[in-house]
């Protein structure tokens, strides 16, 4: 459960402006111009520190939420620049396009495809063939895993197959373009985690695991807008932070 213990705002407005930078390819400064049109005086260096200090909670609430996946993962690596540096964010789909996991790391060499492996098998099942593109680490990482846990998973290196991931890309690459670069590994790590979260989601409820997301979302009451008898609504991780109350009135 997320604590806004000793927050300055409310906590509609800390996810607002949360899933506003997470969902959209906006920098902060355009969601502090935005906020302000709305009658809402928040600082853009502010919305930086709450997306650095919720992110990781937010993550790790819907991890507890495993949607099942198919046995058949297509596995990749894209670019982010971090400190004016090339670093890799590993990543696996299924065949549908539904996210597995991804993990943001230094080197792009067979131990970066094996923790990955071993994240991402950690918290889902175990496929039984992964689609690789040519890359050589991600198949040498592959067969270590096999041969340290004694598991038969088929290598399969077929470039159209690998689409469905290299499409996926660029969703991730399209957020992440205003934001000109990473500062530092930490905030990238956690930033690319969020838009992860919020990509997973928006990819349907999970229903197998007793989950779903309301027909009636949480709402924000915006002042000062020319739209300020309209609730706005937020994105379904709203119900994760327990915002099932009714709507505070900021009037």
């Amino acid at each position: 459960m997320l604590s806004f213990k000793g927050c300055h705002f409310e906590k509609d407005i800390i996810l607002l402006c949360n899933r506003w930078y997470l969902s959209y390819p906006l920098s902060y400064r355009h969601i502090e111009e935005m906020m302000e049109e709305r009658g809402i005086d928040v600082d853009h260096s502010t919305i930086n520190r709450w997306v650095l200090k919720f992110t990781p909670s937010i993550e790790k609430e819907f991890r507890k939420k495993k949607r099942p996946i198919g046995l058949s993962w297509r596995m990749d690596e894209t670019y982010v620049s971090v400190k004016g540096k090339w670093k890799y964010l590993y990543r696996a789909v299924e065949k549908q396009g539904l996210t597995i996991d991804f993990i943001l790391t230094a080197k792009r060499d067979r131990n970066a495809a094996l923790r990955f492996l071993n994240k991402a098998i950690k918290f889902r099942k175990k496929p039984s063939k992964i689609n690789i593109d040519k890359s050589g680490a991600n198949k040498a990482g592959i067969r270590i895993y096999n041969q340290e846990n004694g598991k038969r998973i088929k290598i399969r290196q077929c470039k159209y197959l690998n689409n469905i991931i290299e499409q996926d890309h660029r969703f991730i690459k399209k957020k992440i373009r205003p934001m000109l670069g990473f500062k530092s590994f930490r905030s990238a790590r956690i930033t690319l985690g969020g838009i992860e979260t919020v990509q997973y989601d928006s990819q349907g409820p999970d229903e197998t695991a007793g989950w779903t997301a309301p027909d009636l979302r949480p709402t924000i009451f915006l002042i000062g807008s020319l739209e300020a008898e309209i609730y706005r609504p937020f994105l379904s991780y709203g119900v994760i932070c327990d915002r099932t109350q009714k709507t505070p009135n900021y009037g």
